[in-house]
């Protein structure tokens, strides 16, 4: 992620001095913690999906049982995510509608051409949401932090990705050069997606701000999720 990119997603956020520390229970932090779970709640509807339909397109049936398993194990967290918002007194596809959008326009635009393709797309953006989503919870309420830690546990699919992409790579070196570039897409159209969410949504922009201290904190939370991308890029083996 280039310092333009980081600029441009710290932009997102209202370019202001954070406010005193919000209380969990208060109004703003309440409303701030439903955008959060209504977001994960559509990722993970979009995750079920994808892997539903990737599943289908998998070269083995090894590879098809693993990646529905993966979609099955998906669709369970998307439940914990249901029923916590429904103790929220929230209805989850009326929390989920704002998210829609922007996720759908990202899956669009990122639509894979093969198979290894999704894999990476999977692995890399999925990858990308978690660490920025679990750099959140360090700032959230001890029951909402777990239920956030709960609903980010790997299904499987990273060392599935890691070992397929890998050894795909390792036998063709212009396939590991199309897929790197693919995965520098990817991040690439996270970071649009992620500073169109962060702006139109205040509440959730007011908990990154508490939590972050100001845009410089912003920024270094930035550096680590990139710091991070570069080292799951490697371990599919594409620099």
């Amino acid at each position: 992620m280039t310092e333009a990119d980081q600029s441009a997603v710290a932009s997102g956020v209202r370019d202001t001095e954070a406010p005193e520390e919000e209380e969990a229970g208060s109004a703003g932090y309440e409303e701030g913690v439903t955008d959060l779970l209504a977001a994960l709640a559509y990722g993970e509807l979009s995750a079920f999906d994808r892997l539903a339909e990737d599943s289908r397109e998998a070269p083995t049936l090894t590879g098809r049982a693993a990646l529905a398993s993966m979609a099955a194990a998906e669709m369970g967290h998307f439940r914990l995510l249901q029923d916590k918002l429904s103790e929220r007194g929230v209805a989850v596809e009326d929390a989920m509608r704002p998210f829609a959008a922007p996720f759908d326009a990202f899956n669009a635009s990122t639509a894979p051409h093969s198979w290894l393709e999704s894999l990476v797309k999977a692995y890399v953006g999925d990858g990308l949401a978690a660490d920025f989503y679990r750099e959140v919870a360090n700032w959230l309420d001890p029951e909402t932090r777990e239920l956030v830690l709960t609903v980010l546990s790997d299904t499987g699919h990273s060392a599935f990705a890691e070992r397929e992409v890998s050894a795909a790579c390792a036998e063709d070196d212009s396939l590991r050069d199309r897929l790197t570039l693919w995965g520098r897409r990817l991040l690439g159209e996270a970071v649009t997606q992620a500073q169109w969410v962060v702006a139109e949504r205040d509440a959730l922009s007011e908990l990154i701000i508490r939590g972050s201290g100001d845009l410089a904190g912003i920024g270094s939370l930035l550096r680590r999720l990139q710091n991070n991308q570069n080292k799951r890029m490697s371990r599919l083996g594409l620099g």
